[in-house]
């Protein structure tokens, strides 16, 4: 079996910029509040007809390029998502049509904020068994058309954007994806979801009167759950490996919370200084997270040969996980 490699990574955040200031005008909050709590200054907000697709080719195109890969050559395109451009078909199918990627089977994978790390997990095995030789891994939101603007519990936290990776075999066994551990507690799943619009809570008037197709969060809840959930998992992923905290040289990381990020390095005994943090112009993309802050993090050369990577999210589901990487 052949270990996989990330060949490339691409990442895109729509031009409109929603600061803090400008969420003063909206709901009962302050900048101050929004910072001290959540560690954001601005999100991105997609434009008048611009669509979850739309972004998740930008972020894949720039990935190809410098995979130097052809749409044509990739096989297999997973995206995680639970902001897609409709409810059937996938926005897999919707990225493999504008992207001119023919050859690819195309799905989604809908594990919230975990999403992209659920998609490189699934992508890791097809191209270990050598099933696939090229693979288009994307995180994509689309919240702001899911969020309630007059809740400020939840307005003021998430973001649009889209993050890519691709992925194959690797030339040299000593590189690539060295394991990934997903987890889901499903006793949990009422603490972040979109009650309406499903089989539960079918569209109706009294759904969208109660605002039931929106995203609903028990913060308190996340939180606790987060900062106990994620150590776990990183520490299983390099227990795995037969490393410990000392082997990681980065840490890359869906970017929630400041708040929850520190304490969950706290927890492991890592600096903070070996995390590339972007939450402050993004706020939080769910599945776009994770790959956006390795794109940044890779093309600002923070990433050498041979550097250890560990990765975790966590999102509805509960839905969270690790992966290790050695670059």
């Amino acid at each position: 079996m052949s270990r996989t490699r990330i060949l490339g990574t691409g990442s895109y955040a729509p031009e409109k910029v929603l600061n803090n200031q400008d969420l003063e005008k909206l709901v009962n909050t302050s900048d101050s509040w929004i910072t001290e709590r959540t560690g954001i200054r601005e999100r991105r907000i997609a434009a008048d007809g611009e669509v979850t697709s739309d972004m998740a080719v930008k972020a894949s195109v720039r990935a190809l390029e410098m995979a130097h890969t052809r749409a044509d050559e990739v096989e297999m395109i997973v995206v995680g998502t639970i902001s897609p451009d409709m409810p059937m078909p996938s926005c897999a199918a919707f990225v493999q049509h504008k992207l001119g990627a023919k050859n690819a089977f195309a799905f989604d994978v809908s594990a919230a904020c975990a999403g992209s790390l659920y998609a490189m997990a699934i992508a890791d095995q097809f191209v270990q068994t050598g099933k696939v030789r090229r693979a288009l891994v994307i995180g994509v939101e689309l919240l702001s058309r899911l969020i309630d603007w007059t809740d400020r519990n939840t307005c003021v936290l998430f973001g649009d954007a889209a993050g890519a990776m691709v992925v194959g075999p690797s030339d040299d066994p000593d590189r690539g994806i060295l394991s990934t551990h997903l987890h889901t507690d499903g006793s949990a799943a009422m603490t972040l979801c979109i009650p309406g619009g499903g089989s539960l809570h079918p569209s109706s008037e009294e759904v969208l009167k109660k605002k039931l197709n929106k995203v609903a969060m028990q913060g308190r809840e996340v939180y606790r759950y987060a900062v106990r959930a994620l150590p776990e998992a990183v520490l299983e992923a390099l227990a795995a490996n037969g490393m410990s905290t000392d082997s990681v040289d980065h840490i890359i990381a869906h970017q929630a919370n400041l708040r929850i990020i520190e304490s969950v390095l706290e927890r492991l005994g890592i600096p903070l200084e070996k995390i590339f943090l972007n939450i402050a112009r993004y706020g939080n993309t769910s599945s776009a997270s994770l790959p956006i802050t390795l794109d940044e993090a890779n093309r600002a050369g923070r990433l050498h040969e041979g550097d250890i990577i560990a990765m975790m999210s966590i999102g509805a589901g509960m839905a969270w996980g690790s992966a290790v990487v050695r670059w």
